[in-house]
């Protein structure tokens, strides 16, 4: 199975199923490569890398979803369960980064210390954590599922609408991407710690995978767009970051943390209102309604360029069969 080339992408025939279903074997692909890296469990970039392709693998799959008939073991609160295995350990990880790496080296003798038994339970949590996430990655239910997701792309059925020229539905598939970005709540929090940003993040993640994969069909504000918010939900991400930090403080030392750690919760502090002042600022940007009016505008009127970035990283599926209607979809 060939990949898609800067031609494929230009096709003016070019279905949104088999556009879609090049994307998923991508994904799918990647899963297969990534899961010994992460049973092996020897460089933490490969557990992230996993994160993210489910994360694709998901949003992929969502945002296509009615051009696409898929098996029933083929949902997407399968994959999500998957992903939430991920998680805990991931936290851990980037928590013990963080501490060993950033905060550890600014910190006075006597603070570093006492980060040490902190420090030793971490990683003894991070044991467990990944105990699940092994059993997890080898245990039946996911094997399945990447099983159906290749069955399936041996032979893709498409509905009509996947049948139809990506390029002609172009404006629907760019709308639904972004049908929901700026009803968010959290756009409008006025406390770092509002759970509403934590939505707002995941919501950023998702708009922001949907629209990479359609920027090679799309016009040049896109890609000023992706930026803006890789740039948002990096922000959000490192104010999550050091939420989950100050939570495992909390756990472990209790309300002593600030008298035990002062240096540690000072510095912390001073970390989130640098990234809560760069927040605002995003969100005044993006919320603007210049901002909004430009990107509304962008998918009235989409641009094709003559070659596609993303060409090389994407894969060709073969051509499916439309069928009417499956109950199982």
């Amino acid at each position: 199975m060939a990949d898609l080339t800067s031609t494929d992408l230009t096709r003016a025939d070019l279905c949104s199923g088999a556009y879609a279903a090049g994307l998923i074997q991508r994904q799918t692909r990647r899963l297969g490569h990534l899961q010994a890296e992460v049973l092996a469990d020897q460089d933490p970039e490969s557990l992230h890398q996993l994160r993210v392709t489910l994360r694709r693998l998901r949003t992929a799959l969502g945002l296509f979803d009615a051009a696409l008939v898929l098996p029933e073991a083929v949902r997407d609160r399968r994959i999500a369960k998957v992903a939430r295995h991920t998680g805990l350990s991931r936290d851990l990880d980037v928590m013990r980064g963080q501490l060993c790496s950033t905060w550890l080296p600014q910190l006075p003798g006597k603070e570093q210390k006492a980060l040490k038994p902190l420090l030793r339970q971490l990683s003894r949590d991070r044991k467990r954590a990944f105990a699940g996430l092994a059993h997890t990655l080898r245990g039946a239910p996911y094997l399945a599922l990447l099983s159906k997701l290749q069955k399936w792309q041996r032979s893709p059925r498409f509905t009509p609408i996947g049948q139809r020229p990506l390029r002609s539905w172009l404006f629907e598939w760019q709308t639904r991407a972004c049908a929901y970005l700026f009803l968010q709540g959290g756009w409008f929090a006025v406390d770092p710690s509002d759970n509403a940003l934590h939505d707002l993040r995941k919501c950023l993640k998702g708009v922001r995978y949907s629209l990479e994969y359609l920027e090679p069909f799309g016009h040049a504000v896109l890609s000023d767009w992706i930026r803006d918010l890789s740039k948002a939900q990096d922000c959000l991400g490192d104010l999550h970051d050091l939420q989950v930090l100050e939570a495992a403080l909390g756990d472990y030392l209790g309300r002593d943390r600030r008298r035990t750690l002062p240096a540690l919760q000072q510095l912390i502090e001073l970390q989130k209102a640098q990234r809560w002042g760069q927040w605002l600022s995003q969100a005044e940007h993006l919320l603007a309604d210049d901002s909004r009016r430009a990107l509304q505008a962008s998918l009235l009127a989409p641009e094709s360029p003559a070659s596609a970035p993303m060409a090389s990283d994407l894969s060709q599926a073969p051509s499916g069969h439309a069928v009417r209607s499956d109950p199982h979809r």
